[in-house]
């Protein structure tokens, strides 16, 4: 590895820390939901993360003990672009040793309790 491609692995680290930063900041009202179960160990003692960058991706949830992230998916991942881009981004995510589940805003907001229960099948291993 040149000294260069070091420098570069580790400014992209800083910029994608600093952007997970930032979007800590600016959850959506589903994500805050969802966090306000998950955070602490609220959540049958999981330990939970939020805005984890993972690779040049930020995942909204992830559990390091098991490898999960869960990612929450609005409106915006809809189009055939946001689609293909969500399967690489799993892909990735999958080809680092991660399960990646994804729950939808209105899933959250119209079921929360439904979400919780599909969380915990797969910190579990059932899914």
């Amino acid at each position: 590895m040149s000294g260069t491609s070091g420098k570069q692995d580790a400014r992209a680290r800083r910029t994608a820390a600093q952007r997970a930063r930032t979007l800590r900041k600016q959850l959506t009202p589903a994500e805050e939901l969802l966090w306000a179960r998950l955070r602490g160990r609220r959540f049958q003692g999981w330990k939970f993360v939020r805005q984890a960058p993972i690779g040049p991706y930020i995942v909204d949830f992830l559990c390091r003990r098991v490898l999960l992230v869960v990612e929450v998916d609005g409106a915006t991942h809809s189009t055939d672009e946001e689609i293909s881009h969500d399967e690489r981004r799993t892909a990735f995510l999958a080809g680092e040793g991660y399960r990646v589940l994804r729950v939808g805003n209105v899933d959250i907001r119209d079921n929360l309790e439904g979400v919780e229960e599909t969380i915990l099948a797969a910190l579990d291993g059932r899914l």
